[in-house]
């Protein structure tokens, strides 16, 4: 097991990882719209949030030499479903290469965000 850290991405807000690699996969802890260095939230609804989430996946990535190319798999959770459109409008910007995934409504997420996303990559 390697733990992968990178200052490029927001710090853990609690006791885990950034993300992990055990037997060629990489596994992230769900991320949220926190701006790194800052520790701050994004301002802005679901699309810059979005955005911001997805950005600080491509910094852990990056971190462990992959990309989004590599994502065989996406856990969304969504503050509300209403969001859903343009969350997936934003999410279909970046993952070209479409992993499978999950997107599930919950009523709350860390520091109020309006979405958290993990993903699980295969180490090539």
């Amino acid at each position: 097991m390697k733990i992968i850290t990178t200052s490029k991405a927001p710090e853990a807000i609690g006791p885990y990882s950034q993300a992990i690699i055990v037997n060629g996969l990489l596994y992230t802890s769900g991320q949220i719209p926190i701006i790194p260095g800052r520790n701050v939230m994004v301002d802005g609804g679901i699309k810059k949030q979005t955005r911001q989430v997805i950005e600080n996946i491509i910094e852990i990535l990056k971190e462990a030499n992959v990309s989004l190319e590599n994502v065989i798999k996406t856990t969304c959770y969504l503050k509300n479903m209403k969001d859903f459109s343009q969350f997936n409008e934003v999410y279909g910007e970046y993952f070209t290469v479409k992993p499978v995934r999950s997107c599930v409504a919950v009523s709350e997420l860390p520091k109020d965000s309006l979405v958290e996303i993990d993903v699980i990559a295969e180490i090539k």
